[in-house]
């Protein structure tokens, strides 16, 4: 098993289209093989797939140069098609309102600012793929089902979107400095506590620093690999599901206590409320803060601001108890089609298409993050980054790391206002109680009482 930003609502970096254009029209009149592509097709029995193939996809720290390359792949295998390629970093927003008005595209890649994968189940903007999933064969006819990493979300048994990415939210912190300072990498909750106090003493910097403007970050990145180690697969269930009295619970207060205990030694940069994303990945980077939870996209997200003799370590959040492995739930970019696709012929040979080794180990080259496909093997891989070769020997490593499932992403319903009373927590302006509270409100709105 192989491992690796589903339903990230935050921008993770910029746009990779340097002309600023989010809509890219790829004319297959101008490719000089067509002749050639079409009579292959036909003899592959592809000449039926044709007609306009709509992509919507996020551009953010894993950059667009990986779906240009699968892109062009798939207009080569398929010249009867043409692709209309959106995206940017603000692509949720600007195809909100085609979505709104039941004309999306046919495909949609869900990551970013302003996307719920829950939220668009709610809402029937998704497919049901649960039969036709369970046909889809890679590349060696074994069912694709069978060769993820991840199985998909589960909505009441049933299947609207592939998971695409196999990330996890993790905590960054610069191992050369570490190395030459003699800090110890925290193993738990307990050495975390230490390591930042002894950072703290000797550099006067408060030791740990997140994005304030976008609460989910912690949520995911801290909170919920805490839960994870808490109360397993089951506490993940109800705290996403907001089941009644969850936030009551034992391991859920002590989770939160834990929190606590973080902002009332000091060690949450005080400014962090006004931070975005960006601006505390570079606070981190300058040497700000030694500590941020983020996922594996930030060292492609942040490249062209790296500081010289700075190396990226990465440790699952170390919010466990002295004893217990590290817990890791995996964050997975799902690809789902519309309900309302124009082309769901198209749009299903493209999801297929896409499943492959080849491209698997082209995503981690491009992104140095990790597709939801198992057998990829990138140990001596040498276009792969160190701290992600590093990091899947950890994460795949029963000894040190625990993997637990939530059965489906939180819904952007739920998490907004349980991210807006925790950061209240965080400042020191809301007790823990106070913040159980929230919490339990939350939820039960959440629940339609």
């Amino acid at each position: 098993m192989t491992a690796c930003q589903g339903d990230n609502e935050e921008v993770n970096g910029t746009n990779g289209d340097a002309n600023g254009n989010n809509q890219n029209s790829v004319d297959n009149n101008n490719n000089s093989n067509n002749n050639a592509n079409d009579n292959a097709a036909n003899e592959n029995g592809e000449g039926d797939i044709s007609g306009e193939l709509e992509i919507q996809y996020f551009v953010g720290g894993y950059g667009d140069s990986w779906w240009k390359e699968v892109i062009g792949d798939f207009q080569e295998q398929y010249p009867d098609v043409t692709i209309i390629e959106h995206a940017g970093p603000n692509i949720n927003d600007e195809m909100r309102s085609r979505w709104v008005s039941d004309d999306p595209p046919d495909v949609v890649y869900i990551d970013g600012a302003g996307s719920s994968e829950t939220q668009m189940v709610d809402d029937g903007q998704l497919m049901n793929l649960t039969d036709w999933i369970s046909d889809v064969e890679t590349e060696d006819g074994s069912p694709l089902l069978d060769n993820l990493i991840v199985e998909p979300a589960s909505y009441g048994g049933e299947i609207y979107s592939i998971p695409l990415v196999f990330d996890t939210w993790g905590t960054w912190y610069d191992k050369a400095s570490f190395e030459e300072e003699g800090y110890e990498v925290p193993t738990d909750f307990d050495s975390y506590m230490s390591t930042m106090g002894e950072i703290q003493d000797n550099e006067g910097i408060s030791p740990f620093v997140t994005t304030g403007q976008h609460p989910y970050y912690f949520l995911r990145g801290v909170l919920t690999p805490a839960f994870g180690a808490a109360g397993g697969d089951e506490l993940l269930h109800d705290i996403v599901t907001g089941e009644e009295g969850v936030w009551e619970r034992d391991e859920v207060v002590a989770t939160m206590e834990k929190v606590a205990e973080m902002q009332e030694a000091g060690y949450i940069d005080d400014g962090f409320g006004a931070y975005n994303h960006t601006q505390s990945q570079m606070n981190f980077l300058l040497g700000d803060n030694a500590f941020i939870p983020v996922g594996f996209w930030l060292p492609n997200e942040m490249a062209n601001d790296v500081p010289d003799g700075f190396e990226f370590g990465f440790t699952p959040s170390p919010m466990q108890d002295a004893g217990e492995p590290f817990a890791i739930v995996p964050d997975l970019r799902p690809l789902a089609i519309a309900e309302n696709a124009s082309n769901p012929d198209a749009a299903k040979a493209f999801v297929e298409f896409v499943f492959t080794q080849e491209y698997a180990t082209a995503f981690s080259e491009h992104t140095g993050a990790i597709m939801n496909l198992q057998g990829v093997d990138l140990s001596e891989n040498e276009n792969v980054p160190p701290y992600l070769i590093e990091a899947n020997e950890m994460i795949n490593d029963p000894d040190q790391v625990q993997i637990y499932h939530r059965p489906h992403p939180m819904s952007a319903d739920l998490e907004t206002p349980l991210g807006n009373s925790l950061i209240s927590l965080m400042l020191g302006d809301k007790t823990v109680e106070e913040f159980i509270e929230d919490a339990e409100a939350a939820t039960a709105d959440y629940r339609g009482e």
